[in-house]
């Protein structure tokens, strides 16, 4: 893995930063998230406001501005943010291949 990946993301990261490529607000990204996983990962609040404060800090997200309800605070993934996305296929995308190798199983 390059030396400036962001390391490993948690599956609750993952899907957040995925579910925000397009502005939502916190249930909103709750929604997405269990949409995209296919109901498997629901996030609770607590989990899910804590990860927005933490890719918030690392500039992976960031809110939008002048959103039409200032209640609900919206955001979106950052080019940083994407560049973890990224990161993040590679590296699954070595454990994959890897995985298949060494068990002899293919693509299905």
């Amino acid at each position: 893995m390059p030396t400036d990946a962001p390391g490993p993301l948690t599956e609750t990261v993952f899907y957040v930063l995925l579910a925000l490529s397009k502005p939502l607000h916190g249930y909103g990204v709750m929604q997405h998230v269990s949409k995209l996983s296919d109901g498997r990962v629901n996030l609770g609040p607590g989990t899910l406001y804590g990860a927005l404060t933490s890719l918030a800090e690392k500039d992976w997200i960031a809110p939008v501005a002048g959103a039409a309800d200032d209640r609900k605070k919206e955001y979106v993934i950052t080019d940083a943010g994407r560049g973890a996305v990224r990161a993040e296929l590679v590296r699954l995308e070595e454990l994959l291949r890897n995985g298949r190798t060494i068990t002899g199983e293919g693509l299905r």
